[in-house]
């Protein structure tokens, strides 16, 4: 396996709009075809339907991936093909409140994070909706700045995630922003497998 060189950078992509989650799966893939190791934890998401697992458990060792977040229960169904996510929001925080299991999730992710970076266990780490469990007040700012402060300097940290405060926005090297202009969930279609998970 290779390791990264060239200092590792914060990335962090955020905004309403769709792609941030998508375009921190083209860095991983972009990564994995130099033969780096990539591991991204997943907030708020425990459906272990989305195919960017299965792509994950192709690629491994190179590409892991960590769910801290709600499950589904129709998730293996949807997974088979046999039903299709209804967004009926049991999977989201926002329809149904913070509990306490959410709290656990979340600190149990940080506590992966701070992990891998203190053990150099990957060259890309992804924190992918780090920006959502920040703005539920389930995990701390300062929390994820000591994460990036104390990030070793040849693993490049990628956050995703809607609201990511600006003391973190200043501390990262590369900020998008995807600004929604048009949305096909605006004309009734509704998440799509392959597509939106």
């Amino acid at each position: 396996m290779q390791k990264i060189k060239e200092l590792g950078l914060v990335q962090v992509f955020t905004g309403k709009g769709k792609g941030k989650t998508t375009a921190s799966l083209g860095l991983a893939v972009r990564a994995v075809g130099h033969g780096f190791r990539v591991h991204m934890i997943q907030f708020m998401k425990g459906r272990g339907y989305a195919g960017e697992l299965t792509t994950a458990n192709r690629l491994a060792p190179y590409f892991t991936i960590s769910q801290f977040g709600r499950g589904c229960r129709i998730g293996s169904l949807i997974k088979q093909g046999h039903k299709k996510c209804t967004g009926c929001g049991e999977c989201f925080i926002k329809d149904r409140g913070v509990t306490s299991e959410d709290f656990e999730h979340a600190q149990l992710g940080v506590d992966e994070a701070r992990d891998y970076l203190q053990e150099g266990a990957c060259d890309v780490l992804i924190l992918d909706e780090i920006g959502n469990i920040l703005r539920y007040n389930l995990v701390t700012t300062d929390q994820v700045v000591e994460l990036i402060k104390n990030k070793p300097k040849n693993i490049e940290l990628v956050l995703t995630g809607r609201g990511i405060p600006a003391e973190i926005v200043d501390l990262a090297d590369l900020v998008t922003e995807m600004t929604e202009v048009k949305h096909p969930f605006k004309k009734g279609v509704t998440s799509r497998r392959g597509v939106e998970y």
